[in-house]
């Protein structure tokens, strides 16, 4: 299963190895085990655990060509466990994702802060060897598949919870796993770091990180755009600028999906691209495999295709501003502002446009998360190329308002730019999985015409949203739960979601507008596959 395993790795292989041979060559009545009809022998090689199975595919060449053959699609596995014990809960996951054949591509997992990332990442290296990439995120929240009894969950830290032995109580302590291992033929798969050296302007560092994106494409495949990427940002940074420049940098097919804010540690397939230092993102880069070019390699494995869709969370309330006056502080990364009305000349300070927007709310029986959405026209340039016109929607989270000013988290505001309010709205929210839902659904129709399947499904959900959001569980993984019975689906909460390509209607204008980075929102990256000539 692994390229260069470890010593204790490679003598139980040789161990299993050595064992499948013997049985290889056992004689019954009906001749040696070797002359099996190879439709039965791929029908017992098929219900192998993983670990076995790359033990088999070593036994001799009609025996790897038989495993190549079970392993012509694609594949998602996922699990999780809650079992406080570090290391019992690795071994849970570990056993569920590895109990049928697949050879990892890469892997994503995703722990509470109770337990030690360094240790995780050992482990999982331990076992699906060092030639993969592998992400290590803290998370605010798992959802996924129990390992031990198939029970979907969605986890958030601190939420009420029926533990691991079955009493209730408020996780606190934040303790649990989720490990999604992938294998996509056809598609390279390589961690690239967001290096932030101190004394060096991010601009340049970004530039520099779309740098190392292209080449790796361009070193793997005939195209130096990604088909796909998984972004994870740490938990004190601003992937504004990050995702302006690779929303410009990248053409619209590349989709990208994540969290933007977190702690996380990686490591890459290749050694070469593990770095230590100050690192502002991770990004789990899936480039076409260049041999696909080739009509032999499409006709073993088809294509992979990425889909994304969106649930939004929040809603507008109120009039449109425009900012007057605006004071960043490092300090906090928070800004203070001063504003007036779209069209209209009387300066407002927070205190005065807060009383507005409450009133407007005074009906609401719980008092909703409030931000602001800034409509930003800017010019980014690209490794010191000519500027090019962008506008998105930024959100901001209001923090307060006094007799002077309105603060709001993050920086990058400009006078000028406008505004309008949001606030968190589950009855949108609702509303928003149900098109979901049905977007999901015509992928599914439109499968069933050109024989293809879905194989794995990712979510990437706000921590403010789940059962305490909606008054019930499981409502952001739904629609794929429901679309695609059985589906592997695993996912997280966050603290921002991250979806590319995705436009936000500003009604003010009647205009489509960029959005990257999300609030209260549910993001979803399903994987389609369509097979060369036989369906799933």
């Amino acid at each position: 299963m692994e390229d260069s395993p470890s010593p204790s790795t490679s003598t139980s292989r040789q161990s299993k190895k050595a064992e499948l041979s013997n049985d290889a060559n056992v004689t019954g009545n009906g001749g040696s085990f070797g002359s099996v009809n190879e439709d039965l022998l791929q029908n017992i090689l098929a219900r192998l655990p993983a670990r076995w199975f790359a033990s088999a595919a070593c036994v001799s060449k009609s025996w790897s060509s038989v495993c190549n053959r079970i392993l012509t699609r694609p594949k998602l596995s996922s699990a999780l466990s809650l079992n406080p014990s570090l290391s019992e809960a690795v071994d849970d996951v570990l056993q569920k994702v590895l109990c049928e054949p697949i050879r990892p591509h890469f892997a994503i997992v995703n722990v509470g802060s109770g337990f030690d990332l360094e240790k995780i990442m050992h482990l999982i290296r331990k076992t699906l060897g060092c030639n993969i990439p592998i992400i290590v995120t803290v998370s605010n929240g798992i959802i996924g598949r129990d390992a031990l009894t198939s029970e979907f969950k969605e986890v958030k830290w601190g939420a009420l919870f029926s533990g691991f032995e079955g009493e209730s109580y408020a996780r606190n302590v934040n303790e649990g796993i989720l490990l999604t291992v992938g294998y996509l033929p056809g598609l390279k798969v390589e961690a690239i770091p967001l290096r932030h050296p101190t004394r060096i302007y991010s601009s340049v560092c970004v530039d520099d990180f779309i740098k190392d994106i292209k080449e790796y494409s361009a070193s793997v495949s005939n195209c130096p755009f990604p088909v796909g990427i998984i972004l994870f940002g740490k938990a004190n940074g601003d992937m504004n600028p990050v995702m302006e420049k690779l929303d410009c940098a990248m053409p619209r097919d590349t989709v990208i999906v994540g969290d933007e804010r977190g702690c996380f540690i990686y490591r890459s397939g290749n050694a070469k691209r593990n770095t230590i230092g100050s690192l502002d993102a991770i990004a789990l880069v899936f480039a076409q495999d260049r041999d696909r070019s080739s009509g032999t390699f499409h006709y073993l494995f088809g294509n992979i295709k990425f889909h994304v869709a969106l649930s939004n969370g929040v809603s507008p309330v109120g009039t449109t501003y425009k900012a007057a006056s605006v004071r960043t502080s490092n300090t906090d990364c928070s800004t203070w502002l001063t504003a007036k009305r779209e069209g209209q000349q009387q300066l407002l300070d927070g205190q005065s446009i807060l009383d507005d927007i409450n009133n407007l709310l005074e009906n609401h029986i719980a008092s909703p998360d409030l931000y602001i959405g800034v409509i930003k026209n800017r010019k980014v340039s690209i490794e010191g190329g000519k500027p090019t016109p962008r506008s998105c929607i930024a959100y901001h989270g209001v923090v307060g308002g006094d007799e002077e000013y309105l603060y709001v988290d993050g920086t990058g505001m400009k006078t000028g730019d406008i505004f309008q309010f949001y606030y968190s709205d589950p009855n949108a929210a609702q509303a928003s999985v149900t098109k979901v839902h049905d977007a999901l659904k015509n992928i599914k129709l439109k499968g069933e015409g050109n024989n293809s399947c879905v194989f794995g499904g990712l979510v990437f959900a706000c921590y403010g949203r789940g059962e305490s959001f909606f008054g019930c569980h499981n409502v952001d993984s739904s629609p794929l739960l429901e679309c695609f019975p059985g589906l592997p689906v695993a996912g997280v909460f966050c603290g921002g979601e991250i979806v590319r390509p995705f436009t936000t209607m500003i009604s003010r204008e009647g205009s489509h507008v960029n959005c990257c980075l999300h609030v209260y929102s549910s993001v979803y990256l399903v994987m389609s596959y369509t097979p060369p000539s036989m369906g799933c």
